[in-house]
């Protein structure tokens, strides 16, 4: 083999590059983590709803030794209207035992991760932005950053949404707009007493909503909040393609959403801690592609690993198991001392066989149900219509609720054809 700085080099501090280069220092690997930040996590944008049992099999103790927010214990969806809302509020305690999902905030975890990985070995080196991959022939080899080179069997792309390394290198082209959404975030700061009040929470449970409808005025994305210890995480996703068309800006969509009248009583007396905004894969399965070549693979949000279904919005753990997917075939590939793309498109295979590409398999469809206009206005507004009417006691007689229905359908933009092919996309897509 070909004398080399570091077994692998590890571009992107984030889930799938901390991941990745932890596991491989585990077995024993050089391994050089390289984070464009001034430290892990000082880019990333607060954090999310983590579904962490892939964690949970990674390290020993995480949730005692993570720094974790609140266990995720109850999930709301609301169709969000300009002058009311429908919320579906989920509560179960078998969420927490075992646990199955968390809030983070990135700029705590990151670091965390970084540390694990220095525990065991991996070389941490922050501060640096590569500015490309180095190639030898046809095979990837290491990556330069300003004039400094430094060699490697193998390289792992882990940078990020839109992954400049693979288009600087010509391997990935740019994602079409209709892939990628921007996000747009505030974390409010509030007492955690206020917290546990106003989210109907106990001890370190915490709540996530999921909102679609007036939180983005009819453009193709969603909204959302979740509870950390001391402060909330709130804030709206559009996609790109259908952003451009509306001519509204993301930063107004968010502010919009913050004061909404079902929204603003949350944030009532808080202080805002963080705003930022940040490109979100929004793609689905119509990502996976050219992740791997001779000496590198593709892994995490580079990769294109984000799904969003309606119900959930997953990335960290996506991430995690690509990473131990890719660390996997990586450890072969070093002891066989074959960096083919033959010998690393296993990665493909053992991503696939994992839950994150049986999961990303699943809600292959999602993506374009979640295209149709109907959903970011007209169906939250029928739903309310039919609650209005079974609701609103005018001193009318009472019709059947079938007759209820049928009269808020007429008074709908939507038809019963349409309604109709409505259910049956959300039922293929999820």
């Amino acid at each position: 083999m070909a004398e080399v700085d570091f077994d692998v080099i590890v571009v992107g501090g984030g889930v799938a590059g901390s991941v990745c280069s932890y596991l491989l220092a585990k077995d024993g690997y050089e391994v050089l983590l390289i984070e464009r930040g001034v430290e892990p996590g000082s880019k990333n944008l607060s954090g999310g709803v983590f579904y962490c049992r892939v964690m949970q099999e990674i390290f020993d103790n995480f949730l005692e030794e993570a720094p974790i927010e609140r266990v995720i214990t109850r999930n709301c969806l609301s169709f969000l209207n300009k002058d009311n809302f429908v919320n579906i509020d989920y509560w179960d305690g078998r969420l927490s035992e075992p646990v199955n999902a968390v809030t983070v905030l990135r700029a705590k975890f990151d670091p965390w991760l970084a540390e694990q990985c220095e525990n065991v070995g991996v070389t941490v080196m922050p501060g640096v932005k590569v500015d490309e991959l180095v190639r030898d022939g046809g095979q990837f080899v290491g990556v330069r950053a300003g004039e400094d080179e430094l060699r490697a069997h193998v390289v792992v792309a882990a940078d990020g949404v839109n992954s400049f390394l693979s288009q600087y290198a010509g391997i990935r082209a740019k994602e079409p707009k209709e892939n990628l959404a921007v996000g747009v975030k505030s974390v409010i700061a509030l007492d955690p007493e206020v917290i546990a009040e106003r989210f109907n929470l106990t001890g370190d449970e915490g709540a996530a909503y999921a909102v679609v409808g007036d939180c983005t005025q009819g453009v193709a994305g969603g909204g959302f909040m979740y509870t950390n210890r001391d402060s909330i995480s709130i804030g709206i996703v559009a996609r790109l393609d259908d952003l451009e068309k509306s001519g509204k800006s993301s930063s107004d969509l968010h502010d919009h959403f913050l004061t909404h009248p079902a929204i603003a009583p949350f944030l009532k007396d808080g202080e805002l801690l963080e705003y930022g905004c940040h490109l979100v894969a929004e793609g689905g399965k119509k990502m996976q592609h050219d992740l791997v070549h001779r000496g590198l693979l593709v892994i995490g949000d580079a990769a294109g690993f984000t799904l969003n279904t309606g119900f959930t919005v997953r990335g960290m753990d996506l991430a995690a198991g690509s990473a131990r997917a890719a660390a996997s075939v990586i450890s072969d590939a070093l002891k066989a001392k074959d960096f083919s793309a033959e010998a690393l498109g296993k990665y493909v295979e053992e991503y696939n066989a994992s839950f994150v590409g049986k999961d990303m398999d699943t809600y292959a469809k999602a993506p374009d149900f979640l295209e149709n206009p109907a959903m970011y206005g007209d169906v939250g507004e029928l739903v309310a219509d039919v609650l209005h009417g079974v609701y609103n006691h005018d001193l009318t007689p009472r019709k059947p609720l079938l007759k209820v229905v049928m009269g808020a359908v007429k008074r709908s933009r939507l038809s019963l054809a349409g309604l109709a092919k409505l259910g049956i996309s959300a039922v293929r897509s999820m």
